[in-house]
């Protein structure tokens, strides 16, 4: 039987996928500190495409000079960046790959020393030294995610993912444990979804229903609720801009971890919406092609991959040609990761996974 994986799929926005295998958007401080794109950053993306990714996703590329969330961060705040992006984007369609910029400010998680200014939040925050947007810098934030998805369309991107995860600003917003803000953006799950909800509008309307648009969102930490998380998921797809969800969840085959949910995995909560014409990723622990052939048993449209990607830029082609292919052991050296299109920098980074890098 032909391995499910290597089975092409089309979103709603008319773009086709080649196979099942998204690259994970990484972080990977590998690109240059005004935003611009890097040699290194390029050959590391270019080499998944050609190790047969059929979605490649760029690092969080900030969408803000005050939302840089980690040195050497791509950049698409401005159209002095369009250029290195056309590169890119060329590249990558060279070898037949979706490409897809992922959208990202980090809000309240920048790093201070980084920015040489305090981060933004949507309130006030002690314990990160943020201050709270007004509602005119809200309302900025938003145009300029917007501003940004439409130079990503300039720039050769087949789409754009908006990153409402991992704590970073748009979790910021739909987190009522972060948000306290008493006007339109603030409070109920409504008002705190508005902004996520008004981008997904605003990058629907300008960029036209033929650009692939996904969202980003985690269903734990950083205050969410995963019953919210849910009902903003099913919101997004009743909403009928979106061409795919893309779930972080950290592990994709534990429980919950808050103890009213559990009795199930956390990923049936997301297997089992109404996903209408949605497709739906999942990134968390997919290592091997035992765990690509569950996750896409489960019901999950296409896998989200990391870990492996890192280790093996061609990890699809090997899923694909063996269904019992497992990743190589870790930790590997530094020079293997040179050999798989690591640049220095993100070699470095990397040390930071414990177990990963050889010392």
């Amino acid at each position: 039987m032909k391995n499910k994986a290597a089975n092409p799929i089309k979103f709603t926005c008319g773009a086709s996928m080649k196979n099942r295998f998204m690259l994970a958007p990484m972080t990977n401080t590998q690109s240059h500190e005004d935003g611009q794109l890097s040699k290194e950053e390029l050959n590391w993306l270019k080499m998944r495409a050609e190790g047969q990714f059929g979605l490649v996703m760029t690092c969080a590329t900030h969408v803000q000079e005050i939302g840089k969330g980690f040195p050497g961060q791509l950049g698409l705040f401005s159209d002095e960046h369009i250029e290195g992006h056309k590169k890119l984007t060329r590249a990558i369609k060279e070898n037949g790959s979706l490409i897809v910029s992922q959208l990202h400010h980090a809000g309240m998680r920048s790093p201070m020393d980084l920015l040489q200014d305090k981060p933004v939040c949507p309130s006030d925050n002690e314990k990160h030294n943020a201050r709270g947007l007004s509602l005119e810098e809200v309302k900025q934030l938003r145009d300029d995610f917007i501003q940004a998805a439409i130079r990503a369309k300039e720039s050769g991107y087949d789409g754009v993912e908006i990153h409402g995860a991992h704590g970073y600003i748009l979790t910021q917003f739909l987190s009522a444990a972060i948000n306290h803000r008493t006007d339109e953006y603030g409070g109920s799950l409504e008002n705190r979804a508005r902004i996520l909800l008004e981008i997904v509008d605003g990058v629907r309307t300008t960029c036209g229903s033929d650009f692939l648009l996904g969202v980003r969102l985690s269903p734990e930490r950083f205050g969410m609720d995963l019953r919210e998380v849910t009902t903003i998921c099913q919101q997004l797809i009743d909403g009928g801009k979106i061409d795919f969800l893309d779930v972080s969840l950290w592990d994709s085959f534990k429980e919950p971890e808050e103890e009213q949910y559990k009795g199930k995995s956390l990923l049936t909560y997301f297997t089992e919406l109404d996903r209408k014409n949605v497709l739906l990723t999942v990134a968390g622990g997919i290592k091997s092609a035992q765990d690509v052939r569950e996750v896409l048993d489960a019901g999950v449209d296409f896998v989200t991959i990391g870990h492996s990607a890192i280790l093996h830029h061609d990890f699809p082609k090997k899923v694909m040609e063996n269904d019992n292919f497992e990743p190589t052991p870790t930790p590997v050296s530094k020079d293997y990761l040179r050999k798989e299109g690591l640049g220095e920098d993100f070699i470095e980074y990397m040390t930071r996974w414990s177990g990963f890098v050889k010392q």
